[in-house]
């Protein structure tokens, strides 16, 4: 079945003359990063009908990928042709930017409506296509006419059929720096676009209450919101001045009751990233989407740390910005595409700021893609090291877009270069203090690690993916159904493979035997290894990897997860274990103090 065969798009009536138009994609599995949690999305677009000689109004249409589904729904309450019809653009990427051709073509007056940096992207965007292989540059049919484009330089009413208004509101962030909003006034409906977004499939209009989409919110906050902390509380703070009744974001059922309580949480989640005492800045640009997707994983796999990252976007960035930027960053990691051989403008004088002003004691990482050549990576690479930075890790080229492994790795990859980060501020604060660790010795810290815990190591497998820790807090949390937690923390790769639904082994090591399991899963390991490599495997029902030196081994299905300060606590429902040994006894851990583990 193709991937078209899957999706589809609903009409959902919102009020008299305003239809919600929900793309819904049940198998899709990625976009971007944040598809992880595998449960399929929706793109949301709202429609205002013509009337009152008001032509009609699309806010926030899909990308190309909904096309073959979208434009039929659209043409049965806006037949093309020459009938009028404007189109708010939420964000431009080349996506959107597809699906606005493929509008262009069936509607002759089309009219677009895009923040200021939006209508840059769009008139950037619109001829440009991805490099086609060698011999084949002329295969490709010729692209319609960007139409007509309303610049929204400031907040701007924009009057609508039957008596409503819109008023539309730039929000530009690094990730999407031509973000526009839109806000009904008469409903309180905002049209959020990619805030406060969920990638869940569902064709019901509104959640039925926070609980329920907590988790897939969080996830999407934490993968391409917690970047870009800074920008996005200050975004909050101008929403709360809105009398807001519904949020309809771009992906995601809508939130009605409990709109309130995600605008607060939006900036609970923010303070860990705007308190933090370390700051990675990020610079890059990105032409296809490409680039940004790797400083995604990247961010994501930093911010695991608790350290904040600091996203810029060289194209959309003044210079007196960047200066400040780079000269208060504890590290600094730059991206961009290749094109035409070349780097673009923007990123090779952010490359000239960085040679004046960064400082040579903070380590600098570069990464790219690109699509028949590499050449941008290499640039950056070159200047860096003939400037005298040093490197927390080795230039990441990828061609075109990560696939999930890469991206995984990716993380993977910013992880350890926060946890580098950290560790060189630990020896920093040691060698001030005299060497003296005042947290341990604490006596309710050296106290709290007299409490007892059972080895373990937890074992998972989604797909390609895998991954594995040891654990020692781990608990009996019920018996019907049999139910176990695990404290997970949160810069761990393998706390990616464990959110709702997810399934997992827990190894529960023998005593006496502990050690070269243990040996084993607490070596360093590059972003990407393989942590099995050399051990013999058994596997549970639902295909985890069981260690058979283990003593015993339980097959868990992940069902609550609940932050716990730099932990994940996740609930896990038994379904399946046994034993491997039947005579021995359970390792256990003892610690020195509760200051680590």
């Amino acid at each position: 079945m193709s991937a078209t065969a899957t999706r589809q798009t609903i009409q959902l009536p919102i009020d008299h003359g305003v239809v919600g138009l929900r793309g819904l994609s049940p198998e899709r599995s990625r976009f971007e990063l944040e598809y992880a949690l595998e449960r399929g999305s929706t793109a949301n677009s709202v429609l205002f009908e013509a009337a009152d000689d008001q032509p009609a109004v699309l806010v926030h249409p899909p990308g190309a990928a909904y096309g073959d589904v979208f434009l039929p729904a659209l043409a049965a309450l806006v037949p093309g042709g020459d009938q009028p019809l404007l189109v708010v653009v939420g964000h431009v990427n080349p996506n959107r930017v597809a699906l606005l051709r493929m509008l262009a073509e069936a509607y002759s007056r089309l009219e677009l409506i895009a923040s200021n940096a939006g209508a840059k992207l769009l008139q950037e965007l619109w001829s440009l296509r991805k490099p086609a292989p060698p011999g084949q540059e002329n295969a490709q049919p010729p692209l319609p006419d960007l139409p007509a484009i309303r610049v929204i330089r400031h907040e701007q009413d924009l009057p609508l059929g039957f008596g409503r208004s819109l008023q539309l509101l730039p929000a530009p962030t690094p990730r999407w720096p031509g973000g526009l909003l839109a806000f009904e006034t008469s409903l309180g409906l905002l049209m959020s676009d990619k805030f406060f977004s969920a990638h869940l499939c569902t064709a019901v209009w509104a959640e039925s209450n926070r609980s329920s989409t907590e988790e897939e919110r969080r996830h999407f906050y934490d993968c391409l919101m917690a970047p870009m902390a800074r920008q996005v509380d200050a975004l909050v703070e101008r929403l709360e001045d809105l009398e807001i009744r519904t949020i309809a974001p771009g992906h995601g059922p809508a939130i009605e009751v409990s709109w309130r309580s995600l605008l607060s949480d939006y900036r609970r989640w923010g303070e860990r990233h705007q308190h933090a005492s370390l700051t990675v800045l990020l610079l890059f640009a990105s032409a296809y989407g490409n680039t940004a997707a790797i400083a995604d994983a990247l961010a994501q796999g930093v911010s695991r740390t608790g350290i904040r990252v600091n996203s810029l976007n060289c194209e959309f960035t003044p210079s007196d910005e960047l200066v400040k930027a780079i000269q208060q960053a504890d590290a600094i990691l730059i991206g961009s595409p290749t094109l035409g051989g070349h780097a673009p403008t923007p990123i090779v004088s952010a490359l000239g700021t960085l040679l004046a002003e960064g400082d040579r004691s903070k380590p600098v990482g570069v990464f790219g893609s690109f699509g028949w050549s590499g050449e941008a990576v290499d640039l950056l690479e070159n200047k860096l090291r003939d400037g005298g930075f040093s490197f927390g890790f080795e230039p990441i080229r990828v061609k075109f877009s990560p696939d999930a492994a890469r991206v995984k790795q990716l993380e993977e990859t910013g992880t350890r270069f926060g946890r580098q980060l950290l560790q060189t501020q630990k020896r920093a604060q040691r060698r001030s203090a005299g060497g003296l660790s005042e947290s341990r010795s604490d006596p309710a810290v050296v106290a709290l690690g007299r409490v007892l815990g059972s080895l373990c190591v937890l074992t998972t497998r989604k797909g390609d993916l895998s991954g594995a820790m040891v654990a020692s807090w781990v608990s009996q949390a019920s018996f019907t159904p049999p139910g176990i937690t695990v404290a997970v923390a949160k810069d761990r790769a393998v706390e990616a493979l464990l959110h709702k639904g997810d399934r997992f082994a827990l190894n529960v090591l023998a005593e006496g035997r502990e050690n070269g399991l243990m040996k084993q899963f607490l070596q360093p390991f590059a972003p990407g290894a393989d942590r099995f490599a050399g051990l013999e495997l058994n596997h549970s029902p639902s295909e985890q990897p069981l260690l058979p030196d283990a003593l015993a081994w339980l097959e868990g299905e992940v069902k609550q997860r609940m932050e716990c300060g730099d932990h994940w606590l996740v609930y896990a429902q038994v379904n399946h274990g046994g034993l491997f040994d039947t005579q021995g006894s359970t390792a256990v851990h003892q610690r020195r103090s509760g200051a680590n583990y």
